[in-house]
């Protein structure tokens, strides 16, 4: 079972095309992968203290005042916990890539403008 050997290397070179990327493109691609790169850092970094800043205060509300104490299982503490986490890494991944695309095109207008 499975797909022959032969099939499969057939399909693998194939996949890499016949086009050459100018020098220009490959600058475009190693600036898009390091905005992406920079994005997911900074978004680690905001989950992070999101995630410190929404537990804490969790933790001690289920703790100490009756009402979450009574309605708020082990689930719904993950649940808020998780949401503000994830919140913030999207919403900062975002931004910060969408800030260097925004550099990334300055630039690329401004190298034009110097021809």
């Amino acid at each position: 079972m499975g797909i022959p050997s032969e099939l499969r290397d057939m399909w693998a070179t194939r996949r890499k095309g016949f086009l050459i990327a100018s020098p220009a493109e490959e600058q475009k691609i190693l600036r898009t992968k390091q905005c992406t790169d920079e994005g997911v850092r900074a978004g680690f970094k905001a989950a992070s203290i999101a995630c410190v800043a929404s537990a804490v205060p969790t933790l001690v509300a289920v703790r100490t005042i009756p009402w979450a104490k009574a309605n708020l299982n082990y689930t719904a503490q993950a649940l808020i916990i998780s949401a503000a986490s994830i919140a913030a890494y999207f919403i900062t991944a975002d931004k910060t890539i969408l800030e260097c695309a925004r550099k990334n095109s300055h630039l690329e207008n401004s190298l034009r403008r110097q021809r």
